[in-house]
């Protein structure tokens, strides 16, 4: 009995093995706990197999593994795994699908993060969840005020500097309890405000030492927060055949709804990594806004989009474009040529 491929459908303390030969059939069945299935799996099945796993949460720490023990890992993402789950849905038939689906060939793996890329994605998931406390925090203290007949500003600057304003306006009707809470919910807005600096802080220290990095930044509209974001979700973008195909995976280009022999192209997919996807078409908006004062190639082509197409129509296709640039300076590892854009 020779064991070809192995599907393991991980949890957190019980990992479901299903392995197959080479023709497919199923030749070996395990039910694992979590101490103990690396060491099973390395005495029945031999290096050079093929392990696949859904990409889930754990599984590019143990797809390193895996791999330094000489395996080739595949991780699937779970959406491609589902269509071959057979009748009820359990970890034996879990693990039954992942075999069979990294056995297709068209099955394009996702490829396997290292720890630094992770710890990158860690800065960034932490930094956004900051930001989204500090913008409820900030919608909290404007509404508490409205109750005492006090408009607060839109622009978070703005309200920084109309609290303590409040706070000193002895004739505008707030009471003594109520300046105390107000004074802690300005501590806390401003605790979040400096660990968000902490955090950019962190980003741009990044930013600056990884020559990945270096390079991106040479792209207009990028800066050390898409740049490491760029290289946390994407990494070196070898496993994309081309630019195209990252801005996919992104979710930068149409969606299609094809048939019969005619082609209906609608909004773009929205597939991938939706904290990325909003970083780009950020960074886009940024650099549309100086484009109408510069005569180089790839402005007179944000310029003559902008004339034809509904501005976020533009923004959206500027942040495509500067998706398949950026797959270009990652994956060929050169620097940004302004005379190199394409025209379209």
């Amino acid at each position: 009995m020779k064991i070809r491929r192995v599907g393991v459908d991980l949890a957190k303390n019980v990992f479901q093995l299903h392995g197959a030969d080479h023709q497919g059939k199923t030749v070996w069945k395990r039910q694992l706990s979590r101490d103990k299935w690396l060491k099973v799996l390395f005495n029945h099945v031999q290096p050079g197999a093929e392990i696949g796993m859904e990409a889930c949460t754990g599984a590019h720490h143990w797809a390193r593994l895996l791999r330094d023990a000489g395996y080739r890992v595949r991780m699937i993402p779970p959406q491609f795994v589902k269509p071959f789950v057979k009748s009820n849905k359990n970890d034996a038939n879990d693990a039954q699908a992942i075999c069979e689906a990294m056995a297709r060939p068209d099955m394009y793996p996702v490829a396997i993060k290292t720890v630094e890329q992770q710890d990158i994605q860690a800065i960034h998931r932490v930094r956004e969840e900051i930001k989204t406390h500090r913008t409820a925090k900030a919608n909290q203290i404007r509404g508490l005020v409205a109750e005492y007949g006090l408009v607060a500003p839109r622009e978070l600057t703005s309200l920084r500097r109309a609290i303590p304003i409040w706070l000193e306006d002895a004739s505008n009707g707030l009471t003594v309890l109520f300046r105390e809470l107000l004074h802690g919910l300005r501590e806390d807005l401003r605790s979040l405000d400096q660990r968000m600096a902490e955090l950019d802080q962190q980003v741009a220290t990044i930013a600056q030492q990884n020559p990945t990095a270096q390079r991106l930044q040479q792209l207009r509209g990028v800066g050390p927060l898409i740049a490491t974001a760029l290289i946390a979700t994407v990494g070196d973008g070898k496993q994309y055949r081309k630019g195209r195909d990252m801005a996919a995976a992104i979710g930068l280009t149409p969606r299609q709804h094809s048939s019969g022999g005619k082609d209906r192209l609608l909004g773009i997919s929205k597939r991938g990594d939706a904290y990325l996807r909003c970083l780009l078409v950020h960074g886009a908006r940024s650099a549309m806004r100086t484009a109408k004062d510069k005569d180089d190639r790839l402005s007179r082509w944000i310029t003559s989009l902008q004339e034809r197409r509904h501005a976020n129509v533009a923004a959206v296709a500027m942040a495509n474009k500067l998706a398949r640039m950026a797959w270009v300076i990652m994956s060929k590892e050169i620097d940004y040529d302004p005379d190199f854009i394409s025209a379209t």
